[in-house]
């Protein structure tokens, strides 16, 4: 396929996804509205996060400062401004935390750079654990004005619909390319005259931006919340297992990993939840040694591959069990000595 063929496909799937997204809300039970509502939440947070860091292959932690820090300027600002200036400004508040961050860190790679990461997050979520005991003298905050559940769903779905637009529009432009060279060779990347630290700055700053109005959107779903619950390092994890196991190199990927990791969340959660940390580790061990591309790789041919190793595999098991193999090979080394002694 060609380059505008490929993304003719792309808007036209998004635009499928975004209409029956858009669509549920009106036929479906809450639960199955509360389901929809992670799935999206987790689409944008891993379409953004692979947008930069799959690209650049940087491996971020950060993801929950940033959803933190939206949700707290939720709590703060969503009782004297709008909804969508609340957004907005909690948007970018993690814009600009990421900058700070990325130009004290972004210098660093590996896992200098994923232990840091997760360190600044959990450096903030104690900031703000002091501020709010020395400051308010209790830890959390209560929302007292919270919009419509519809008005969360149509927000939540537009920042995802949103953050995948941006993936498919930024991967085609020099910026993305540049990301992209970062990846593949960063000290190529700058001789051929690429200003390595301010793109992975502003990569980085989109990625914090779209967590941290995905936080701010998505804090209004509690009614109550303190540090411990929205800078759970959990949100960024997930994060990080949704990209790889979807594809953090593919587009689609993430968001299909999104859904089955939604519906084994919402499914298995509450009843099992040991039984799904499980299913996250299964999926992800699966993925590494026979999926490396993530799930967007899967093909027919995958499919038959499998199925003719997996029918060699039961055909040797049965040869076994039946001795056929023993006299194969009895026959083999009958074979060798008789020509030998020829």
């Amino acid at each position: 396929m060609t380059s505008r063929q490929l993304l003719i496909r792309d808007v036209l799937v998004l635009l499928a996804f975004a209409g029956w997204s858009l669509a549920l809300p009106a036929y479906a039970s809450e639960f199955v509205v509360s389901m929809a509502l992670t799935c999206l939440m987790y689409v944008a947070l891993s379409s953004s996060w692979g947008l930069f860091c799959g690209s650049t292959r940087y491996l971020s932690l950060a993801t929950s400062a940033f959803f933190g820090i939206g949700a707290y300027s939720t709590a703060l600002l969503l009782g004297d401004f709008g909804w969508v200036e609340t957004i907005l400004m909690g948007s970018a508040a993690a814009a600009l935390v990421a900058v700070v961050m990325g130009a004290a860190v972004l210098h660093l790679r590996g896992t200098y750079f994923a232990v840091l990461t997760f360190g600044m997050t959990e450096l903030i979520m104690h900031a703000v654990t002091y501020f709010e005991k020395s400051v308010t003298g209790t830890v959390g905050r209560v929302l007292t004005v919270v919009p419509e559940r519809d008005t969360i769903y149509l927000t939540v779905l537009a920042l995802a619909v949103l953050s995948v637009a941006v993936s498919i529009i930024v991967r085609r432009t020099r910026f993305g390319l540049a990301l992209m060279g970062i990846g593949a060779d960063e000290q190529r990347a700058q001789t051929l005259g690429v200003n390595t630290r301010l793109i992975k700055i502003a990569g980085f700053a989109i990625t914090a931006a779209f967590a941290g109005a995905v936080g701010a959107a998505m804090a209004v779903r509690w009614t109550y919340i303190d540090p411990h619950t929205v800078f759970n390092p959990f949100i960024g994890f997930q994060t990080v297992l949704i990209t790889l196991i979807g594809g953090v190199l593919t587009l689609w990927g993430p968001l299909l990993a999104a859904v089955i990791f939604s519906v084994l969340a919402e499914s298995l959660r509450l009843q099992f939840p040991q039984i799904y940390l499980m299913s996250l580790g299964l999926l992800l061990i699966v993925c590494v040694l026979y999926l490396p591309g993530g799930l967007a790789s899967l093909r027919w041919a995958t499919f038959k591959g499998w199925w003719v190793d997996t029918r060699d595999w039961v055909r040797d098991i049965k040869r076994d069990l039946t001795g056929e193999n023993a006299r194969e090979k009895q026959r083999i080394k009958r074979r060798e000595k008789e020509t030998h002694f020829v």
